[in-house]
């Protein structure tokens, strides 16, 4: 009895072919089989917004190599990776081929021999309810992106784009920008007095009269009343305390974080903050 083991890569499916027995076909789907068009929004959203499924040019010698594998298979058994995304790549490689042979899904995490044999002997069908929040989540992108988008083409930069997690980060920037807009400026005031215990040090007028002075400072008219009555007061110091605080300096920089302070502080793109730290 021959069985067609699919899985994603070709490297994998390689490794693979090496623990299991002559009567085992491995071969790679290399990714998807089938997505939405990339020219149009291809989800129905009047009919319960079904998706419109086409095979990328790119996959249909992958799938006539599946094809010609199936012929010659008594089992089929889609090993794609084991989340979310492997399971939609399983049910779409089930969907194109329409296999009339027992079809079974199995998953492992690692690449050996132990963990390959144990998938067999638990293999199972393919867990729909993965499959459904692959493609909420597939169809969140389309929906989000292709609406937001040219938005940003038109008012940030050409080719942004946004889907359903970029568009978050979209809103909290506005939002934030709105922030900035509508702040309404404050002026306000510190009294800090110059003294001397030992040394010279710079105190800061907390409070007076038993009375707290907000955080937030003082009005201008409050601090040069305070002010008045603190220049002529006289000032004891009663005790200084005086301790080490250590300070951790920041950690070097590895790529991602060079990237982020060079283009946060500087303006600089991934390319030419790698350039200039060459």
């Amino acid at each position: 009895m021959t069985k067609l083991i699919i899985v994603e890569s070709p490297a994998k499916a390689k490794t693979i072919s090496r623990f299991l027995g002559s009567n085992y076909e491995v071969i790679a789907s290399v990714g998807h089989v089938r997505d939405l068009p990339t020219n149009k929004l291809g989800i129905d959203v009047a009919h319960d917004f079904t998706p419109e499924y086409v095979i990328p040019p790119k996959a249909k010698t992958t799938i006539a190599s599946l094809r010609k594998a199936l012929k010659g298979s008594d089992i089929l058994l889609l090993a794609t990776d084991p989340d979310r995304e492997g399971e939609a790549i399983a049910w779409h490689v089930k969907e194109v081929l329409s296999p009339k042979i027992q079809t079974k899904r199995i998953s492992f995490h690692e690449i050996s021999k132990a963990a390959v044999e144990k998938a067999l002997s638990e293999a199972r069908d393919i867990d729909m309810e993965l499959v459904e929040a692959q493609t909420a989540r597939r169809e969140l992108d389309r929906l989000v992106g292709y609406s937001l988008s040219p938005f940003l083409w038109k008012k940030v930069a050409p080719k942004l784009s946004a889907g359903r997690v970029q568009s978050v980060a979209v809103r909290l920037i506005v939002e934030k920008e709105r922030e900035i807009i509508n702040f309404v400026q404050k002026e306000y005031w510190s009294l800090k007095a110059k003294l001397f215990k030992n040394s010279e040090f710079i105190a800061l007028l907390i409070s007076l009269d038993g009375k707290t002075i907000p955080k937030h400072g003082l009005s201008g008219l409050t601090a040069t009343d305070l002010k008045s009555r603190l220049d002529c007061a006289n000032f004891t110091v009663i005790d200084l305390d005086k301790k080490e605080i250590r300070r951790i300096p920041h950690p070097p920089f590895i790529t991602s974080s060079l990237q982020q302070e060079a283009g946060r502080r500087l303006g600089f793109s991934a390319k030419k903050t790698m350039t200039l730290a060459q």
